[in-house]
């Protein structure tokens, strides 16, 4: 399912900067991981974890225990691993695949009507639902129509994945602030070169 909600990052360069991931799931890609993505973690313990869930449903959350920070883990790199998989048009991981359909397999989040007639997650939202609901979403991704939409950031070593939900599909950065604006700069200094006599 395709959605419009803002991450702000920060590189290691220090800078933040807002990037749209385009898909639920990769909310959770981004907390961090292995590789080049472990210099990022910021889910160090089940107290980080229960803060991110907070702030994801914006609803109670259940306490979080040892063994939902290790599941939302193994979830977290199931999805990297699939959505970098479809990037570079490789075969989906196996090991990853089946990791992904066990969390889909669970109950997901349950939507309510609140006071105002809005829409809500239940409350309080356990790990297990928000890990369900977070594997449906990468499905419901890979294999609905924005599947051959997931990107990787045309910048230069820009690891960026992204699901590209614009209309005419032609975006190309994580960040126009960021790695468009560099290409811009890039561009600019190139046609001033070009020029010179």
């Amino acid at each position: 399912m395709a959605h419009e909600r803002s991450l702000r990052l920060r590189a290691r360069s220090g800078e933040t900067f807002g990037f749209e991931p385009g898909a639920l799931c990769l909310e959770l890609g981004y907390t961090g991981g292995a590789g080049d993505r472990a210099a990022y973690e910021t889910l160090h313990e089940p107290a980080d974890l229960h803060r991110w869930l907070r702030g994801f449903v914006e609803v109670a959350v259940a306490p979080v225990t040892d063994a939902d920070h290790l599941q939302a883990q193994r979830l977290r790199e199931g999805i990297w691993q699939c959505m970098d998989a479809r990037a570079d048009g490789t075969p989906l991981p196996r090991a990853h695949v089946e990791q992904v359909n066990r969390f889909a397999l669970k109950p997901s989040l349950a939507p309510v009507l609140d006071a105002a007639g809005g829409r809500r997650w239940a409350e309080p939202a356990s790990c297990d639902a928000v890990l369900s609901t977070l594997a449906r979403d990468l499905i419901e991704v890979l294999t609905g129509p924005l599947g051959d939409r997931v990107r990787r950031c045309g910048g230069d070593h820009c690891p960026l994945l992204f699901v590209d939900a614009s209309r005419p599909g032609r975006r190309r950065w994580c960040s126009m602030q960021r790695c468009g604006n560099r290409a811009k700069v890039r561009a600019f200094r190139d046609r001033q070169h070009g020029e010179r006599p």
